[in-house]
């Protein structure tokens, strides 16, 4: 795979951790750079360690995977982003604003966004590429998208105000639902 294919790839994957990271950066209460980067960190390095995961199962269990990697980035997704709605109908005076999401809920966030280069691990295993440069590629486009997503976000949610967590949510869920329906071949 020639560099323009690897770039492309890696930025094709780290669009749902964009969208997601918009929603995650919207939430806070603004949320600062190191908050970005931390939150940019997280996504990355998930999203780069899942292909080599995929790449390690290769053809062994590959059929069991693809099977059910869009079941369960589904159900994480659909769980937070039903969480993110609940507290974003709350009413919670502005000192009790989130300025920062907890480790773990980045964590789940990022490993049901990056199920799909599990995946992708899992298809170049068959092809002649060197994995740890395409998933250190992954990896850093997901960080930048990341952090870029946390700070779009940042300037969205005080345009939003208290809907901007319930907005958050909603896209987690679709992203969700996106991923489902993609791969029960209802989107092409």
């Amino acid at each position: 795979m020639n560099l323009s294919a690897t770039l492309i790839l890696a930025f094709g994957m780290s669009m749902d951790a964009f969208a997601a990271s918009i929603g995650k950066g919207a939430t806070l209460h603004q949320p600062r750079f190191r908050e970005a980067i931390r939150t940019g960190l997280i996504f990355g390095i998930i999203e780069a360690i899942t292909p080599l995961i995929g790449w390690g199962i290769g053809l062994f269990a590959s059929q069991y995977i693809m099977e059910w990697d869009h079941w369960v980035a589904f159900s994480l997704l659909f769980i937070l982003g039903a969480r993110m709605i609940v507290e974003g109908a709350k009413n919670k005076p502005e000192e009790e604003k989130v300025t920062r999401h907890g480790f773990w809920v980045l964590v789940a966030t990022a490993i049901a966004t990056s199920l799909d280069a599990m995946a992708i691990g899992v298809g170049l295993a068959f092809l002649q590429v060197n994995i740890l440069h395409t998933a250190m590629a992954i990896g850093m486009a997901t960080m930048i998208m990341a952090t870029l997503g946390m700070m779009v976000g940042r300037f969205i949610g005080p345009l939003l105000g208290k809907r901007a967590e319930i907005l958050g949510g909603v896209v987690l869920i679709g992203i969700g639902f996106n991923i489902l329906l993609e791969h029960l071949g209802y989107l092409a």
